[in-house]
């Protein structure tokens, strides 16, 4: 399991959102391919909305510049 990997889980076991927002976002730039990348910004953008995060736009428009929103 990688670093991140276990940072991922250990902050969904911690409930902390905007930890989580980050490291969806990390993974997204990490990712191999454009349909991981969507995957984790997907999920980065959730917890951004939930949490009123003002990083929810940025995330909105990279997801609409993948064509996927």
């Amino acid at each position: 399991m990688s670093g991140l990997d276990q940072r991922l889980l250990a902050a969904h076991a911690a409930d902390d959102r905007a930890a989580l927002i980050a490291l969806y976002e990390e993974a997204a730039d990490a990712a191999g391919d454009e349909t991981a990348c969507g995957f984790y910004l997907t999920h980065a953008f959730v917890y951004a909305l939930e949490a009123g995060d003002a990083r929810a736009e940025g995330l909105r428009t990279r997801l609409h510049m993948m064509g996927r929103i």
